[in-house]
């Protein structure tokens, strides 16, 4: 099995310190700025930064589905990370200034994938479609954060 990675990256017109709050919110922030791709969103334990635990299911594609239960952890001052207890599936949030007023935020998830031929398909693929997905959840998080 191979790792695959999916990764996106953006500029943010808020400080960094705002942005982290707003990304480690997952009983205010989260709800919002999640993608149509996510699903039975529930907060099952804090909702605040580290100790939260989440639960969603996330639409990868039509036929794939990941039924998640995240808990999270914050390592350092500009890191998020959220796993996934029911996979390999981690995803890090890295939020650092870029400047006085704006924030520079990569989301980067990795995950154990498929062997053979189907696992050839999946780290071609899967990356990009995760990553459209990121995308969506910055361009919300920006509108969030700059409303």
């Amino acid at each position: 099995m191979a790792q695959v990675t999916a990764r996106a990256e953006r500029t943010i017109g808020a400080p960094a310190e705002q942005v982290r709050a707003a990304v480690a919110d997952y009983e205010t922030v989260r709800p919002q700025i999640l993608t149509d791709n996510y699903g039975d969103y529930r907060v099952e334990a804090g909702g605040q930064g580290a100790g939260s635990k989440v639960h969603w299911t996330l639409q990868a594609t039509k036929k794939r589905v990941r039924d998640q239960l995240v808990e999270v952890t914050v390592p350092a001052a500009d890191r998020v990370v959220e796993r996934d207890t029911n996979s390999s599936m981690v995803t890090t949030w890295t939020i650092t200034p870029a400047g006085s007023d704006r924030s520079t935020v990569v989301v980067e998830t990795t995950w154990n994938g498929a062997g053979g031929i189907g696992g050839f398909f999946e780290r071609t693929f899967a990356p990009k479609g995760l990553q459209r997905i990121h995308d969506g959840v910055l361009a919300k998080l920006d509108a969030a954060v700059t409303a």
